[in-house]
């Protein structure tokens, strides 16, 4: 249905792309980064449209008109080139185009059927690859053990790997916790992708790290201001944290695969070998769809013929 309040008289494809973008941030309410690539493939996608099409100005209602061998062209030039997408990332790129030409359809009455035609590289399904218990435990110790590090950052990398593993956060989640969320309670109510609230529970000794934290460190803040600081006073940024994980494992020998996002996998991994459910752990991870949770199924399998493999005597 089109949106009343919105009409495509007069208004340019790159009108309608910023049109897209800002039902994507205040409707959907999509994160800062998935807002930011979303843009990037749209605006590359109509540069391509308009060299495509002899450079003039292409009008919202010119991309009723684009054809599924225009849209295979300008696929074909993002594989190729210096900066030549994988197979994963062109599945995405095509996904983005498909949900901006949906907005045209349903909020501007600009349908496009034909592009439904169009379809993507085949995409085998990555397991994610959890760290082992031993490893999290690893980084998460890591931080205290290192020499150069001031005491409060030490104690404050702790506190956030901790969240990772041991609550299964986001980066971007446990960087969301404010003054007022510590000290930690037994549970924690966390809003993630899509807005989606969860409550997580909190382990005592994740709350004692973050209140080893607290305890050491040396701004004051206010209710409001982000928990987790950086070594200026500012908020700590998803960069530090991957920074840090990425310093912590080259000093402990692990692989590139332990990354932030790995101690969230392993929280879910070693969470379903003790006998968790699935739907505990979808719940706990904030997953929309439990096919999603059910990938691990597959990382604990994999791990078990693994095992199989290296111990049993007929291998």
């Amino acid at each position: 249905m089109a949106d009343p309040g919105l009409t495509a008289a007069g208004l340019d494809a790159d009108g309608a792309l910023r049109a897209w973008l800002d039902h994507l941030a205040h409707e959907r309410r999509l994160s800062p980064r998935t807002l930011e690539a979303y843009g990037h493939i749209g605006r590359l996608y109509l540069a391509f449209l308009q060299r495509h099409r002899g450079g003039d100005e292409l009008r919202a209602a010119d991309l009723t008109t684009i054809t599924p061998a225009e849209l295979r062209a300008h696929l074909a030039e993002r594989r190729g080139g210096e900066a030549a997408l994988s197979a994963r990332s062109l599945a995405q790129t095509l996904a983005a185009i498909r949900g901006f030409h949906g907005f045209l359809d349903r909020r501007l009455d600009l349908p496009n059927p034909r592009l439904a035609l169009v379809r993507g590289p085949r995409v085998k399904p990555s397991l994610p690859r959890p760290v082992s218990p031993d490893q999290a435990l690893g980084l998460l110790a890591e931080p205290e053990a290192d020499p150069d590090a001031d005491p409060w950052e030490a104690a404050r990398d702790t506190a956030v790997l901790a969240l990772m593993y041991g609550a299964g956060l986001r980066v971007s989640e446990a960087l969301s916790l404010t003054a007022a969320d510590a000290p930690l309670g037994a549970t924690l109510r966390i809003t993630g992708k899509g807005a989606k609230t969860r409550i997580v529970p909190v382990l005592p000794q994740i709350g004692a790290a973050v209140e080893a934290y607290r305890a050491r460190l040396p701004f004051g803040l206010a209710p409001a201001d982000a928990l987790f600081r950086a070594r200026r006073g500012g908020p700590l940024s998803p960069r530090h944290v991957q920074a840090t994980v990425q310093r912590l494992r080259g000093r402990l020998g692990l692989p590139d695969s332990a990354t932030p996002h790995a101690l969230r996998h392993a929280f879910a991994t070693h969470l379903l070998g003790a006998g968790a459910d699935l739907r505990s752990i979808q719940e706990l991870l904030g997953h929309a769809s439990l096919s999603t949770t059910q990938r691990y199924t597959q990382v604990d399998s994999a791990a078990l013929l693994r095992a199989y493999a290296a111990a049993h005597p007929r291998c």
